[in-house]
């Protein structure tokens, strides 16, 4: 039985129009590793496998692992938020003074 990740990365892997044999390939594994995380409840995979996986799908760690029913932009969006939060101020008001550009922009 699959998990929510196994479905995940199935979902996204038919997206993109991989084959498990060429994400296999993209993240160095093998397809039959591949194919057990897609369809069998196993241990999940490391944090660098994982992250492999998520870059090969083009998609994010976030929306892989998110148990709960959550589009690819919510878990996107939430990811953005986790990165801006451990940002330096500095960086922070950067960030928010082009969002007030971009705001001013679509006004």
């Amino acid at each position: 039985m699959p998990t929510p990740l196994g479905e995940r990365i199935r979902e996204r892997r038919l997206k993109t129009g991989l084959t498990l044999e060429q994400l296999a390939d993209a993240i160095g594994s093998s397809k039959s590793y591949m194919w057990e995380l897609e369809n069998k409840d196993v241990a999940r995979p490391s944090a660098e496998k994982l992250q492999a996986i998520a870059q090969a799908l083009d998609t994010t760690m976030d929306y892989l692992l998110t148990a709960e029913d959550v589009t690819e932009a919510d878990a996107s969006d939430r990811e953005f938020f986790r990165k801006y939060k451990g940002m330096p101020d500095k960086t922070k008001k950067k960030l928010q003074g082009m969002l007030k550009l971009l705001d001013e922009d679509d006004e």
